[in-house]
């Protein structure tokens, strides 16, 4: 009986949340819709209250009621990024992933690797666990970019009648995985077959950073 009524929930948590894709209810939240993303000055962008370039990790985990996890990710190339892993969030009644990028300093990127307490291999680079000195300063600054990763898988017809048609679709060479681009927003959203639907957001003025290299690497399907 208790496993069934899990279910239940869970059922009733997704189907909530996909309704409002056409119908949103007084229930629901409108920040805590994907699609509503507002452009309070010019090039910034706010989604799920969080403004990009402002907003800090102490903020946002008080938005989402979850602590966040930081790492830090050397690329092959040696690029260095700071993360944040939000790894239970509930926004419109569903459950969801959320990762954000950090606004950290160049200049202080260098040293929070070499204070880094351990380093392990990924499958496209190094993993490194921040001291916990750096956790807090880290905690504090700006965040640069929001990935959203919901629990369930949305259909074309459900995100191109929710955020209208993108600029361009471009599709990996690759993988296949296609992504629909939303300068104006900042936004890429990935859409991979069978796979739950990834979304990027950037502050605007960012987002041709986001949109060369898929562009080097995929083409143009309309």
């Amino acid at each position: 009986m208790e496993r069934k009524l899990y279910w239940g929930v869970g059922i009733l948590s997704v189907l909530i949340f996909v309704g409002s894709f056409f119908m949103p209810g007084k229930s629901v939240e409108k920040t805590d819709l994907p699609w509503h993303i507002e452009h309070p000055a010019t090039d910034t962008i706010r989604i799920f209250g969080v403004t990009l370039g402002q907003t800090s990790t102490n903020e946002a985990e008080q938005r989402f009621q979850e602590e966040a996890k930081s790492s830090m990710f050397k690329s092959p190339n040696g690029q260095l990024v700071v993360e944040m892993f939000f790894e239970q969030v509930t926004l419109a009644g569903l459950k969801s992933k959320i990762v954000i990028n950090i606004a950290v300093p160049d200049m202080e990127l260098q040293g929070i690797y070499e204070r880094g307490l351990r380093i392990s291999g990924t499958g496209s680079g190094k993993k490194i666990t921040l001291a916990p000195d750096d956790v807090d300063r880290v905690r504090a600054l700006p965040i640069s970019s929001l990935t959203y990763m919901p629990s369930v898988r949305l259909e074309e017809g459900i995100i191109g009648k929710r955020f209208g048609q993108p600029a361009k679709r471009i599709r990996e060479k690759k993988s296949g995985v296609v992504h629909w681009l939303y300068p104006q927003h900042g936004l890429d959203i990935t859409l991979g077959g069978e796979e739950k639907p990834v979304l990027q957001y950037v502050s605007p003025k960012d987002f041709d950073k986001l949109a060369q290299p898929l562009m080097d690497n995929g083409e143009v399907i309309d």
